[in-house]
């Protein structure tokens, strides 16, 4: 397909610097590119990248208080480990199964069998309970506590010793019992949230605060704490040492504008000057523990760079349609 322009490149080349990086916590970058890709990164990470959960459920006893589908659906919705879900088939594509998503290929099998028979204690059923026929796909909890027995975390860590009970399912009293036979698969949040591997994502424009020092050495010490206090959140300060205000944390700033309305009517418009950066974003990116955050941003990348692979492909074809009449100015 013919460029508008002969000669003219749109080509630009993103930058990423990552702040901090967790298992399950990550703070990035994400520089010389503008929102279309900044929150189409966004919106893969959140409903595109595959992960593992529970979504065929064989109830053989159940005779707890709770029905077969409240089971099954609070089953889904525990995280699974899922570091090998990109190498994974969708059961729908599995050519070894015809598609029924029950082979070694797209699905994991996993057994639970539990029943109470102290009279005076209530047995909790809990994630924990759970056997996986695959050790790379387990309750995320598991890990944890795998991790835990391994010396990764310190024995006496209250967090810690919250994994190791695991989530709860269902609560059995003297008499009652539960056996399943539960069947996770590959998916996308797309197609439902337990397959989302993100619990939050977001991104946001890098400010750029300017103060105006000229302007601001007419006012008193008073107005000066008066002008700081005005905005909601702790983005200036004033210096102990010269007294002057400082920015202190500019991406504590939620364009609010309350600081700038605050100096218009102090009769001062002018003294702080505050404007989003449209190339620069900082992204903040937590997940449910089924990936690391790592692993949630670079598969986003791959899936994403998989999109567009496609949309090149269909280009190369001359098969998109008005798109491409609109892209060639038509």
């Amino acid at each position: 397909m013919d460029r508008p322009a002969a000669g003219v490149s749109y080509q630009r080349f993103p930058r990423v610097r990552i702040r901090e990086l967790k298992d399950d916590y990550a703070k990035f970058e994400l520089r010389d590119t503008d929102a279309s890709l900044a929150n189409a990164l966004r919106r893969v990470m959140i409903a595109e990248v595959p992960t593992v959960a529970i979504d065929l459920v064989e109830i053989e006893v159940n005779s707890s208080v709770l029905n077969d589908e409240f089971i099954a659906h609070r089953l889904g919705l525990i995280p699974l480990t899922s570091a090998a879900a990109m190498a994974m088939r969708f059961s729908r594509d599995c050519d070894a199964c015809d598609g029924d998503g029950s082979c070694e290929y797209c699905s994991v099998e996993f057994h639970l069998a539990a029943r109470a028979t102290d009279s005076d204690q209530t047995l909790e059923v809990t994630s924990n309970d759970l056997r996986s026929t695959d050790p790379k796909v387990c309750p995320v909890d598991q890990a944890r506590a795998y991790q835990h027995a391994l010396g990764g975390s310190e024995p006496f860590d209250t967090a810690a010793a919250a994994d190791q009970r695991g989530i709860l399912i269902v609560k059995l009293r003297r008499g009652q019992e539960l056996r399943l036979r539960a069947i996770a698969r590959k998916g996308i949040g797309k197609d439902h949230a337990k397959w989302s591997p993100a619990a939050t994502v977001t991104f946001m424009y890098e400010p750029e605060i300017r103060i105006n020092e000229e302007l601001m050495e007419t006012l008193t010490l008073d107005e000066k704490r008066s002008l700081v206090e005005s905005s909601p959140t702790k983005v200036f300060n004033i210096d102990p040492n010269t007294q002057q205000v400082v920015v202190e944390d500019p991406e504590a700033y939620t364009y609010d504008d309350e600081v700038i309305k605050k100096a218009d009517a102090m009769g001062k418009p002018g003294l702080i000057d505050i404007n989003a950066k449209e190339d620069s974003f900082i992204f903040t990116v937590e997940t449910t523990g089924a990936i690391t955050a790592y692993e949630l941003i670079m598969n986003a990348i791959t899936v994403l760079r998989q999109k567009l692979d496609a949309v090149r492909l269909q280009d190369d074809d001359g098969d998109l349609g008005e798109l491409g009449a609109h892209l060639v100015g038509g």
